[in-house]
Formats: structure tokens, C-alpha cells, sequence
């Protein structure tokens, strides 16, 4: 079958990977020069199925309340008139609740560690490199309080049978030699040792070429004006590259546009649950190799990631509820330079690291989107939140089963619209 992607991130560019593997003409049409140019491009680098967690969870409401009176706060909300982020915040709100926090991060860790063996027997067959590191990650506690808190999760990880070490600092320290010289200022950690990390925009591009070999068409620079619709089926999409209009036709057309997917999808009639919540990065280059961490460490008081990729560390955190507004703000920045000074001092020069901001395409439960929509031959790959890089591969795969009619190698209870 002919088949559209709309959008050419990690989510969409993976999607058209496996639907050429499938045996599908794929077309692939990105606004952007290139693939992975926008929350692609400068996430936090961890794959980490571990991890894998809804924000609504108990006692968010009473951490965010407390979140704004700090200095170098995890979570900041610009209040504006967007019914959008209001509607987003209350459904979020009423999944607050054990119950649902437990069946929405097992839906996420089911996805999540499909993927990660998706990812493997990729990496496995085809040799793509991405700076990748496949030696776990570390959740830092700064307080004994927070250890303590990592029972509920930890309990959850024994469900799945997840693999994980509860570490004192010395473990910490003997994980990641770096924070050998900081050690005060930790008191353990919670280490997944199964966890990787790597690059997410080399792996996109990467993707994207051997994708080209199995005859994908990537249309780049190529805006979506408009998607054309009749007797309850998408009858072409139009697109402007230039000056010219063009009308791109085909059998499917799967919507992969990330956090402007509710906007598309409002022009068709119907809506989705994804709302932007806007993250910051630093690139900073290594001076001092020991002095770095060797994969990634999420500090759980800042909710920042220090992730070693190649000669760069990248520090990633910050949740902004801002609406499409990609403006880059200074404190954002202070808060990502502290972090990694303060873990990994001299591991790098803050002051020539590159700063950068995207949207993470959220839903307010927690899973993505994947799947059949109310249009007949429009399906869905949105919503991954900041898993997108985690997910991309397992999401990909699954999509291509559903277009291509084969039973998918996982369930997918609760991962398509209707949940």
C-alpha cells in the first residue's frame, strides 16, 4: 500500500522504517530541512524502559504546590487563556490516583520494553550507531526521604520483573566513578542496569538513510496545509514546498506530528488528549573524561538528566506547561548548570554548551497514541511525552503490524484512543 507519514521525527521516521520493511510505499513530509530537527533533536538521550512513568501520579498535586516556591523548580506553569491546557490539567488531575498510576505506567513499561528489544535486534541487524551506551542508568537521591519513596516504584519494577539495584553512595560511586568526588552530597540511589542511552537525533538521521534504502520518500521543507477528507476516509494531503501547492495521495496516512498532532486533528473534527510541555537541554563539550558521567544520572530533586553521549554531556529536564511558545529563558538554563556542575564539576565548560528547548507531546494518563483514529485509513503514532526516544522503535513496529493487518507482538489494551 502507499502510505504518508506526517512528520519526520524519531516517532515518524521510525514508522516509515518499518513500514518499508513491511513492504509499503512510504512518503515521509517534514516542515523541517531535515529529520529530528525539532524534540528530536536535543532530548536527554535515555532509553530507559525503568523509567517508564506517568506524571499523573500520587501526590503530584501536593509536589507541584511545593515545586513553585522553589528556586530551581521541575515544574513551571504559565498561566494563559488556552482552554486546551486547562482541559489537559484536569484529566491529568483524576489520574492522580494509585489505581490509575499503576495501569497507566504498566501500559507505558509494556510498550516501553518492546521497544528496547525492538531497538536491540536493530541495532543487532543493521550496525546503526547513534553514541550509544548500554550501561544503565542511575536515579541520584540527594535525601533519605527520597530513597524511601522508591518503594512504590520499586515495587512495580518487581512486578514486571524489571532489573534494578537500590544502591547506599558507595554504590552510587562505584556505578559512576565521577561522583566519587561528591559523595556527600548523595545518599543513594536506584540503578537500572538494562537502560541505555545514545544519541536520539544521529539515531533519527541515521534511520532516515537506511529508511532511503528501502525506497522511503522523505519530503522535506514541506508544510501540511491541509488534510482532505470525504465520506469518512482522508482523500489526499496538501502540502506546499516553495511556492507550489501539491496534493500527495495514498492508501494511509498516519499522523506522527508529535505535540501539533491536536492541532491537525482538530481540523478533521475530532480531538486528541496531547498537550505541549515544553523541555530545555545543554550540550556542553567534556574537558575532564573521569570527571563525566559514564551514561546517565537523573537527579530525582531537579528532575534533570546528565547523560554522557560521545565527547558531550547533555543536561535535559524541566517541565513547562507554556502552550507553542518555544522561547528560550535564562532560568531554565541556570537550573540545567547547576545540576551539572554541582554533580560533575569540571566535567565540562557550562559556558560554551549549546542551549536548547522542545515540545514533549504529553497525554494526561501517560501512554501514547497508537492506532486506528475515528477516520478509517488515518492511524496514529503521537503522544509519547518525553519517552519518544525510549518508545520510538517498539511504536514504529507496532504501527506498521496495524497498517499492514498483522496481529502486533504485544497488547495493545490502552494504548489507542478509545481508553
Amino acid at each position: 500500500m502507499k502510505v504518508v507519514v506526517l512528520g519526520g521525527g524519531v516517532i515518524g521516521v521510525s514508522t516509515a522504517y518499518y513500514l518499508a520493511r513491511a513492504g509499503h510505499q512510504v512518503t515521509v513530509v517534514e516542515r523541517q530541512s531535515g529529520a529530528g530537527l525539532e524534540t528530536s533533536f536535543a532530548n536527554a538521550g535515555e532509553i530507559s524502559p525503568g523509567y517508564s512513568a506517568p506524571w499523573a501520579a500520587p501526590g503530584l498535586p501536593l509536589k507541584a504546590l511545593k515545586w513553585l516556591f522553589m528556586k530551581r523548580r521541575p515544574l513551571v506553569i504559565r498561566p494563559n487563556l488556552d482552554p486546551a491546557m486547562a482541559i489537559w490539567g484536569l484529566r491529568l488531575l483524576r489520574n492522580c490516583t494509585t489505581a490509575r498510576y499503576d495501569l497507566n505506567k504498566s501500559r507505558m513499561l509494556k510498550l516501553a520494553q518492546y521497544s528496547r528489544a525492538c531497538l536491540e535486534t536493530l541495532r543487532a541487524e543493521t550496525g546503526i550507531r547513534y553514541d550509544e551506551r548500554t550501561q544503565g542508568t542511575l536515579q541520584l537521591f540527594r535525601t533519605q526521604k527520597q530513597v524511601d519513596g522508591a518503594a512504590a516504584d520499586i515495587a512495580i519494577l518487581d512486578r514486571f520483573n524489571v532489573r534494578y539495584e537500590l544502591l547506599d553512595k558507595d554504590g552510587c560511586a562505584q556505578a559512576e566513578p565521577a561522583l566519587a568526588r561528591v559523595k556527600e552530597k548523595i545518599a543513594g540511589g536506584l540503578r537500572l542496569p538494562d537502560d541505555e542511552t545514545g544519541d536520539c537525533f544521529l539515531f533519527t538521521n541515521a534511520l532516515a538513510a537506511m529508511a532511503q534504502t528501502l525506497g522511503v520518500a522523505f519530503r522535506y521543507d514541506t508544510s501540511i496545509k491541509q488534510l482532505r477528507q470525504s465520506g469518512g476516509r482522508i482523500t489526499g494531503v496538501q502540502v506546499q514546498h516553495g511556492a507550489a501547492p501539491e496534493i500527495l495521495t495514498a492508501d494511509i496516512y498516519v499522523l506522527a506530528l508529535g505535540s501539533y498532532s491536536p492541532l491537525l486533528a482538530r481540523t478533521l473534527g475530532f480531538s486528541l488528549p496531547v498537550y505541549p510541555v515544553k523541555g530545555y537541554s545543554l550540550t556542553v563539550p567534556i574537558r575532564d573524561a573521569a570527571g563525566a558521567p559514564e551514561s546517565t544520572v537523573m537527579d530525582e530533586t531537579y528532575k534533570v538528566a546528565v547523560t554522557r553521549l560521545g565527547n558531550r554531556v547533555r543536561v535535559g529536564g524541566t517541565a513547562e506547561l507554556a502552550g507553542y511558545n518555544l522561547k528560550l529563558r535564562p532560568a531554565r538554563r541556570d537550573t540545567l548548570e547547576h545540576v551539572v556542575t554541582d554533580l560533575f564539576p569540571g566535567a565540562g565548560d557550562v559556558s560554551k554548551g549549546t542551549f536548547w528547548t522542545g515540545l514533549r507531546p504529553m497525554t494526561p494518563d501517560g501512554p501514547p497514541l497508537i492506532g486506528k483514529s475515528p477516520i478509517a485509513n488515518l492511524f496514529l503514532n503521537t503522544g509519547h511525552g518525553t519517552l519518544g526516544w525510549t518508545m520510538a522503535a517498539g511504536s514504529g513496529r507496532v504501527l506498521a503490524d496495524i497498517v499492514s493487518a498483522k496481529t502486533p507482538d504485544i497488547d495493545l489494551s490502552g494504548l489507542g484512543l478509545k481508553r
